[in-house]
């Protein structure tokens, strides 16, 4: 790929999804933009950017970027992990819980799994501390076509096998005649699904118990990072907990967010929302 096509699509991604794509990984521009090229008539990613730069267009500029992201996900990955957020952190913030509601973000949760996966343990959950406690579920994403499977709730027989096991896939799922696995109807109704780009504010999502961005802040550039972890932090409540992934770390980027003591790999505020600031 010529240096010129891979630094103008490698400056989108950061600009547009904080997503860093250094010279010695720029195979996965043109792997990862081969539906759009097919779909668009291209040959190459040097007419996609020529098309670009001749014709300004929001929607394809926009699915360029969402094409390029991670968008690695699976039924219950890091099992113990979710497992303990419903076993024990959530049943924790029962008590404080506003209107009898918590409240769960699955930022950059691409197809849903994860968010998915919470609604299955919190059906099956028998803590007392949850009884009455309406828990909301929801999942966004820059990648529209992600979305959508979210929407539907339903994946294919290669998803299903990663993470579930045969009771949980036979309990919450029914079979289709296309061969898809469609999540039951009281799963699907715990998860909302919405577009979000986590480098702009969420103020318009509400604040939240418990906030999942997991593996996501990890490709992103340094400034990229420690602006969406900026925007994640102030949707947290008061006592609302911040969780990466088992890679990522938020030491040292913002200040007023420091490690939970109830939870590895998550964050809480120590101070109040608009006090949070990046670290010089």
């Amino acid at each position: 790929m010529d240096e010129t096509v891979y630094r103008e699509i490698a400056d989108l991604a950061l600009a547009e999804s904080g997503q860093l794509i250094p010279p010695t990984r720029s195979y996965l521009i043109e792997a990862r933009l081969g539906a759009i090229l097919r779909r668009e008539g291209f040959s190459e990613v040097e007419e996609l950017v020529a098309c670009l730069k001749a014709r300004p267009n929001a929607r394809l500029s926009a699915e360029t970027v969402a094409a390029l992201t991670n968008k690695t996900t699976g039924f219950f990955s890091e099992r113990t992990l979710l497992e303990r957020v419903v076993s024990h952190v959530l049943p924790m913030m029962a008590p404080s819980a506003t209107d009898n509601t918590l409240r769960i973000w699955c930022a950059g949760g691409s197809t849903g799994q994860e968010a998915y996966s919470l609604g299955i343990l919190l059906e099956e959950s028998t803590h007392e501390a949850l009884k009455g406690i309406n828990v909301e579920i929801l999942t966004t994403d820059i990648c529209e076509k992600s979305l959508s499977v979210a929407r539907t709730g339903q994946f294919g027989h290669f998803d299903v096998q990663k993470g579930l096991s045969i009771h949980r896939l036979l309990e919450n799922f029914t079979r289709l005649d296309t061969g898809a696995w469609q999540i039951s109807g009281v799963i699907g109704g715990r998860v909302g699904v919405r577009p979000h780009n986590i480098l702009k504010d969420a103020g318009g999502l509400g604040l939240f118990d418990v906030i999942f961005c997991r593996n996501v802040i990890s490709d992103m550039g340094d400034a990229p990072r420690s602006q969406a972890l900026l925007n994640l932090a102030r949707q947290l409540t008061d006592s609302g907990m911040l969780i990466l992934g088992k890679t990522e770390s938020a030491t040292g980027l913002i200040s007023g967010l420091e490690p939970s003591r109830d939870l590895r790999g998550a964050y809480v505020r120590d101070v109040a929302r608009n006090a949070l600031t990046a670290a010089a």
